[in-house]
């Protein structure tokens, strides 16, 4: 068996264009899932417990059932309500297999990020807290200034990690025919059976986008959690 070299050149192109709708798949549904996450994962410390369960049980829904069943639920299980369908979103959204994949991968992640939420903000040191306390913070005030800042830095490699599990996880939005960087190597198999050489060449692409996603978070990580590389200037008596 030899491989073919010419064939992953002259179809890397393709791949790469391929690999745009796999990028806005993830940063499209990490972004609202972010944004849902930190809604559920504050959600989930509320003191009233049976507010806490409502959370609870969307994200032990979606953590506990596989991502394409998932997607396969939105994508042909929303068609078979008449709300749904007559609705004024059926058309632009409900009926379009690209936004039925940035839905699933949105409400997955979102209660794997909710999970991450709650517990870094949990790990927020109580003496910052209580500091923000003495000086007399509101409780809005001590959110937005004290506790969500510090527990964003705190859940940024967790949640750099979600987003990484996202980028494979987009590839089953194949399984719905939209075309992002697997279902263009299927297609490509399809006509040239390279099974190896297609597969590898989009492994390659993904082994680079999942680099470039780790690196702008460890750059982030390093901007926002600056304050713990700071020396204090010796003192000398």
């Amino acid at each position: 068996m030899s491989w073919n070299w010419q064939a992953i050149f002259e179809h890397f192109p393709e791949l790469l264009k391929a690999s745009i709708t796999t990028i806005e798949l993830v940063v499209l549904s990490c972004a609202l899932g972010l944004v849902f996450g930190v809604a559920l994962g504050l959600w989930r410390l509320s003191p009233i417990a049976w507010l806490r369960a409502i959370p609870a049980a969307y994200i032990f829904f979606f953590r506990g059932t596989p991502l394409l069943v998932q997607i396969f639920l939105i994508y042909y299980g929303l068609g078979q309500f008449d709300a749904v369908k007559n609705s004024f979103l059926w058309e632009p959204v409900f009926s379009k297999n690209y936004w039925c994949a940035i839905i699933a991968l949105t409400l997955n992640t979102s209660a794997y990020i909710a999970e991450i939420v709650r517990g870094a903000v949990q790990a927020v040191p109580k003496g910052e807290l209580e500091a923000a306390d003495a000086i007399g913070m509101s409780k809005s005030q001590k959110l937005k200034r004290i506790t969500l800042p510090r527990a964003f830095g705190i859940m940024i490699p967790a949640y750099s990690n979600e987003v990484i599990f996202m980028l494979k996880g987009s590839a089953l939005a194949a399984s719905i025919t939209v075309v992002e960087l697997t279902h263009k190597a299927r297609d490509i198999i399809a006509k040239t059976y390279l099974n190896l050489e297609m597969f590898f060449a989009a492994g390659v692409i993904y082994l680079v986008i999942s680099w470039i996603f780790l690196f702008g978070f460890r750059q982030f990580e390093r901007h926002i959690n600056r304050h713990k590389r700071y020396v204090p200037p010796s003192t000398k008596s």
